[in-house]
């Protein structure tokens, strides 16, 4: 458990996830929790179900040990301005928001600020997230390994390039969508076999959720995994062929090439 006092300034769904988690793992007191929502009634919600403290943006900056901006995009840099002037020397400025890059960060703070640029995930929420920590030179390693272990609690945190964050909003950031999407149909395509509804999500979950756990703890990749499950002449391998013939994995990944040209297209907007 961290000690270090943590601000969210501005948490909407991914930054209150990740407080969330962050909480329910113990990884850091509510007592050293502050908020600051532009919505008063966010406000109300965030203190009343975690027990933190709502504060105002200057106040947040003077406090949090490490600041998480959890703003829209276009709030980034408003937000900034705002509060540059009560940042301390030691504070760790950390942003979450697409599209914003370090150097932008940088410009609107004092010079040499601690600036982290961290690309998360949904599933934070539940413990299981994906985090991407990507760190300007006045980060130390003890505060590279103390963040890497912070977003570590809330599932697995990663050192990444800066150059390489969009294919993390592509593999990471927002294939929870993609997988939903996936879970669905396969909860459809049971229901369509005769399983009830409620039973088939559980079954689709887990399911998915088991194949994840043996890439993770085996030394195969998924190909070979896959050719395992494939018996000569059986079921699963006419799936397959059906699912090549429409495409699938060429979808995945023009899907994702689509969700990394747009975060693209967000950081040539925001950098400055």
């Amino acid at each position: 458990m961290t000690e270090r006092k943590l601000g969210f300034l501005g948490c909407g769904s991914m930054a209150e996830c990740i407080m969330a988690g962050l909480l329910k793992s113990s990884a850091v007191k509510p007592e050293n929790v502050f908020v600051c929502n532009r919505t008063a009634s966010k406000n109300d919600h965030l203190v009343a179900t975690y027990n933190v403290t709502s504060v105002s943006p200057e106040e947040l900056a003077s406090k949090a040990d490490i600041v998480l901006l959890g703003t829209k995009p276009y709030g980034v840099v408003p937000m900034l301005e705002v509060i540059k002037g009560k940042l301390n020397p030691q504070t760790i400025v950390i942003s979450m928001a697409a599209g914003v890059p370090i150097a932008t960060i940088e410009n609107h703070c004092p010079p040499s600020t601690k600036v982290i640029r961290v690309m998360p995930n949904v599933p934070s929420f539940v413990g299981e997230g994906v985090t991407s920590v990507s760190c300007n030179s006045s980060i130390s390693q003890d505060e590279e390994t103390e963040v890497l272990k912070l977003f570590g609690s809330i599932g697995k945190a990663y050192v990444v390039a800066e150059s390489a964050i969009h294919g993390v909003v592509g593999v990471a950031g927002s294939s929870p969508a993609y997988v939903f999407m996936f879970l669905e149909a396969l909860s459809d395509g049971a229901v369509r076999g005769g399983v009830p509804r409620a039973l088939s999500y559980e079954m689709a979950a887990q399911a998915v959720l088991g194949a994840a756990k043996m890439l993770q703890e085996s030394d195969k990749t998924p190909a070979a995994l896959k050719d395992m499950v494939c018996s000569p002449g059986g079921t699963t391998i006419e799936a397959v062929r059906y699912l090549e013939k429409g495409g699938f994995r060429s979808a995945v990944i023009e899907g994702m090439i689509q969700c990394m040209e747009k975060s693209k297209e967000f950081e040539k907007v925001y950098s400055e």
